[in-house]
């Protein structure tokens, strides 16, 4: 396993870490399940986990704190808020309110003290930056939190974070969490360059493209990745974004197996491969899956494969852009682009 430091803060962290979403309704993971795909994660050298108080409504937090018990030292630990939890409308967003009371229900799912790293989900527009900043500041003085980052920003919001910490006094996120893959590379037009220029550490969600390129998905093969259970329509290959995708993914192959790889050790080896990339979060729902993951951990790909895979899939192209989760809120609700 390769280490690499987490951005400006000296954490050392593996090059592959463990994302638990799938642990719970999402991926239908048990208990036993998930804290033996968590003892083999540490076995195999990985010491980051991360999950989400949204996972399964917390369900994910509540099966990593039983797995990591009686070794919570041996894990960097991190969850994220603001996405919803129920329907109530102030349980979601960025604001002191929720944010304070979010982390008291994390910590007590994960049956922990602290976490190493809080991020918030996604960019809540209608709370200010320094709202969100003074909060998570406040946290880790109170020593409820060690660092804190963000989760699929924009890299305007980036930078407009970044400033507002530095207007206000106040703590600075030390990470971003954005999806990148082989097919969806637009991170690399603005956010990746964005975080080398604050020295975030990166920690990439979905390097798999959600199955896509873990060889559960090929040209006259029926589709077997879970993700098809609840997203269908991203895996109908009718959609010609789909079939881009699905192009793409049998000539990456047929580099993958040329360069003795599997698609596994090509698509984890090249989001790991940019110099921006700190981790690459892996998300099995199964043992199995966990070692055909691991297996990715050494893996350095040459120039020339790099430059095989640029030839197929363009730097900073997303294949499929509807699928992002970072487009600017005005480009999806029309009464935020039109005066009124």
């Amino acid at each position: 396993m390769q280490y690499r430091t987490l951005g400006r803060t000296g954490v050392q962290v593996s090059a592959l870490a463990l994302g638990a979403m799938n642990f719970g309704p999402i991926g239908r993971t048990t208990q036993d399940e998930a804290t033996a795909i968590v003892d083999a994660a540490l076995e195999g050298g990985v010491n980051l986990i991360d999950t989400a108080d949204h996972y399964g409504g917390g369900e994910s937090e509540t099966m990593v704190g039983r797995a990591i018990a009686g070794r919570r030292d041996d894990v960097v630990l991190a969850t994220k808020a603001g996405l919803p939890m129920g329907e109530e409308r102030g349980h979601r967003g960025g604001s002191r309110r929720w944010l304070v009371t979010a982390l008291e229900g994390s910590l007590r799912r994960l049956g922990v003290d602290h976490v190493d790293l809080y991020q918030i989900h996604r960019w809540d527009p209608a709370t200010a930056d320094e709202e969100t900043l003074s909060a998570l500041t406040d946290l880790r003085r109170a020593g409820k939190i060690r660092y804190f980052g963000s989760s699929t920003f924009p890299a305007y919001r980036i930078v407009q974070a970044q400033w507002a910490a530095r207007e206000h006094h106040l703590g600075r996120y030390a990470t971003e969490q954005p999806g990148y893959s082989v097919l969806q590379r637009g991170a690399e037009a603005h956010v990746l360059p964005v975080a080398q220029e604050y020295g975030l550490g990166v920690l990439v969600w979905s390097p798999l493209a959600s199955g896509w390129l873990s060889g559960a998905v090929r040209e006259g093969r029926e589709v077997t990745t879970n993700r098809s259970r609840f997203m269908p329509a991203r895996f109908d290959v009718s959609v010609p974004s789909n079939r881009a995708k699905l192009a793409a993914v049998e000539r990456l192959a047929g580099v993958a197996g040329q360069a003795g790889l599997t698609m596994i050790q090509l698509a984890l080896g090249f989001v790991t491969a940019h110099p921006a990339v700190t981790s690459a979060l892996i998300g099995p729902r199964t043992p199995e899956h966990l070692r055909s993951q691991l297996a990715a951990a050494d893996v350095v790909l040459s120039g020339d494969v790099l430059d095989a895979v640029d030839a197929i899939v363009a730097p900073g192209l997303d294949l499929a852009p509807q699928e992002k989760h970072d487009t600017p809120p005005s480009l999806l609700d029309p009464s935020l682009r039109r005066s009124r």
